[in-house]
């Protein structure tokens, strides 16, 4: 495993607002930088939240020494935290606290903040090391008193104390933060994980959907994160990527072992293409839950048969029953409803490929385009070049010449982005003398189809084509 390059020679870049106000702290209490920033800052990665936690102080004196800073909010009271927003930047200032297990699920804490706790028993209540290290951001000091950047630089991912077993939720946090930043889960945090795996059931649905998430849209080795549900014994808890573990594939096409691993394989080759590095969040998100998804239907569909003189492992049918599988599994999740409605086609169609390049006509792509929406040709040509990367060593050149066919092919026709439109519409046929009725929607879909197979392209060839057939008897 590759150690992480830790970049603790250099004092963290602050905002020059936020220096201000950490100078004007410094003076009645003691702010250190915690969490998040502190973690991104020694990989090298631009922290994107600052997070302060300011011991010496109560909350009424901390709200009333930021109050000329910018605009409060101190709707976290409870908590012991005030959120200032100032121009261009928000940021969360707390009061070191203690928590204690109240009761069952994620929300079951007592929390008390506490001015007088030491850094040490302040880091105490995180979930991982490499969340436990603060920063004194004045006197450029590491407070790390869990071990937080050895196990960066080991890319361990270990528990900070016997609490993490209180909020299970940290499991999925332990996933995606594995897939984030390339780490393996230490063997007593895995273990400890796994006696907490019933547990499971108490996590409200749109918190375990909040960590699948960050594992879509921030992942680097998203396998990772997969990695962590097996040792921990939680892939039970997603039975449909439980039911790919084990299910083999014929050597000779997928050297690289069973479902399970091809799948793993093929999500971590997405995340290095540029069209996925270089994607919005809301394509991340569409394209790794359809690329994780895209074989689920290979438990139900692989049986060992005769295939041109051999007996080999084949899954006939596999993408259609893995659509209705994909959509199960994102209501497993909590996904948004409407994710399903751009994962499910990609899934169903992920070997349109395979027809041959005879078979990608200029009305199959169409076609294509249209079975899609409202994902796209693009979409799809991403998860088929991810699933073809994910059989190392083997690279199909092709399959690869096929892909970019159809790519080619759907950019010449306007449709690689979205699927084709209807040309002729209502208003035509009214210009054509027709009344609107009944009679309306037959011409219309009639007319679309043959946009689809070509008859023609622009508003003047569908008048055309529509007087011929007012015109046929």
């Amino acid at each position: 495993m590759r150690p992480i390059a830790v970049n603790s020679g250099a004092a963290m870049p602050l905002p020059r607002d936020l220096l201000e106000i950490l100078q004007m702290l410094r003076k009645a209490g003691r702010p250190r930088l915690v969490g998040g920033c502190v973690r991104d800052w020694l990989l090298g990665l631009a922290p994107k939240d600052y997070d302060v936690e300011v011991a010496g102080l109560d909350y009424e004196t901390l709200a009333r020494l930021l109050a000329p800073c910018g605009a409060t909010d101190l709707v976290g009271r409870s908590f012991g935290v005030v959120k200032l927003r100032m121009e261009g930047a928000e940021y969360d200032f707390s009061l070191p606290r203690r928590e204690s297990k109240t009761g069952a699920g994620h929300r079951g804490f007592a929390v008390a903040p506490d001015p007088g706790l030491s850094d040490a028993d302040a880091a105490a209540r995180r979930d991982f090391t490499i969340n436990a290290i603060a920063c004194d951001p004045l006197g450029g000091v590491l407070i790390d008193p869990h071990g937080g950047e050895a196990d960066l630089r080991a890319r361990v991912l270990r528990h900070t104390s016997p609490a993490f077993a209180e909020d299970p939720l940290r499991v999925l946090r332990g996933m995606q933060l594995a897939a984030r930043f390339d780490l393996a889960l230490a063997p007593a945090t895995a273990a400890l994980c796994r006696s907490i795996a019933d547990s499971f059931r108490e996590l409200p649905v749109e918190r375990i959907w909040g960590e699948w998430e960050k594992w879509a849209v921030k992942s680097v080795v998203p396998s990772r994160g997969l990695d962590v549900l097996e040792q921990t014994g939680w892939l039970a808890h997603f039975p449909e990527i439980a039911a790919m573990a084990g299910v083999p594939q014929d050597p000779s096409w997928h050297p690289e072992g069973d479902v399970l691993k091809h799948t793993k394989h093929c999500l971590d080759a997405l995340c290095g293409l540029t069209a996925w590095r270089d994607a919005g969040a809301a394509r991340r998100r569409r394209l790794t839950f359809a690329v994780l998804a895209h074989d689920f239907g290979k438990a139900a569909t692989t049986v060992r048969q005769e295939r041109r003189g051999e007996m080999r492992w084949i899954s006939p049918g596999h993408a259609e029953v893995g659509g209705p599988l994909a959509e199960t599994f994102l209501g497993r999740i909590g996904a948004p409803l409407d994710l399903a409605d751009w994962v499910r086609p990609l899934v169903l169609h992920h070997l349109a490929h395979h027809q041959g390049q005879e078979a990608i006509t200029d009305a199959a792509v169409r076609r294509l385009a249209r079975r899609l929406a409202p994902s796209s040709i693009d979409d799809l040509a991403v998860v088929m070049e991810a699933d073809h990367l994910g059989r190392p060593p083997l690279v199909c050149a092709d399959s690869a010449a096929r892909i970019r066919t159809l790519a080619d092919r759907a950019h010449a026709l306007a449709v690689r982005d979205a699927a084709p439109r209807p040309i002729l519409l209502g208003r035509h046929l009214i210009e054509a003398g027709l009344l609107p009725g009944p009679g309306f929607k037959p011409v219309i879909d009639a007319a679309f189809e043959a946009q689809l197979e070509g008859a023609f392209a622009d508003e003047a060839g569908a008048r055309v084509w529509l007087r011929r057939r007012l015109a046929a008897p």
